[in-house]
């Protein structure tokens, strides 16, 4: 396996997990859930989010078709919960309850759908079309280390960005979210429907 190894391909798998994922541009939203008095914790975000893509990595086809769960349903469901993040972030309301547990936004938001999303999950799954595995779990590994990075300096980010900005920055990427959530959903919705109807 380690004959396998293929720097061009561990790059370009990188770039577009790192596009897709995009986590530097997932700093207002992490901010926002920290002045909710969510717990954030960096090491239970990344850890879930790698299990999760790992998981799908290996059996995401067969786990979606043992539950009659076509790929586009899924990203439909992620959308949902981008949606209501999104809500969260523009009109300053939680509807995403902490409901104890130790887990505060850790799992879900930040895990999934942010971290390891539909869209995130699905390239994942077609990097495997044209990369050996072992690049694509390096490639993939980079980037949860560095959404740890980010997660872990996430105060150290809020000093340095200031609260009004925070809060400008907050409405502004609510709104690109929102409108983000809008467009896989309407992307996907339509062919979910159209498996219904034929």
């Amino acid at each position: 396996m380690l004959s396998e190894i293929n720097f061009v391909e561990i790059i370009s798998s990188f770039v577009v997990l790192f596009a897709i994922i995009d986590v530097t541009g997932s700093i207002p939203i992490f901010l926002s859930l920290k002045s909710q008095q969510k717990s954030i914790k960096a090491w239970q975000a990344s850890l879930a989010s790698l299990v999760l893509f790992i998981v799908f990595f290996f059996s995401g086809d067969a786990l979606l078709r043992l539950f009659g769960v076509d790929p586009a349903s899924f990203a439909v469901a992620g959308a949902l919960v981008i949606f209501i993040l999104a809500m969260e972030m523009v009109l300053g309301i939680e509807i995403i309850k902490n409901e104890g547990g130790g887990n505060g936004a850790s799992i879900v938001p930040i895990a999934f759908p942010l971290i390891a999303g539909p869209g995130a999950l699905t390239a994942l799954l077609s990097l495997r079309a044209d990369n050996a595995v072992i690049n694509i779990m390096i490639a993939l590994i980079l980037n949860v280390l560095f959404a740890f990075i980010i997660l872990a300096s996430i105060e150290k980010i809020e000093k340095i960005i200031g609260k009004a900005t925070i809060f400008i920055l907050r409405k502004f990427f609510g709104v690109i979210l929102l409108a983000l959530a809008v467009k896989m959903f309407v992307s996907n919705i339509t062919v979910v429907i159209d498996s219904i109807t034929h």
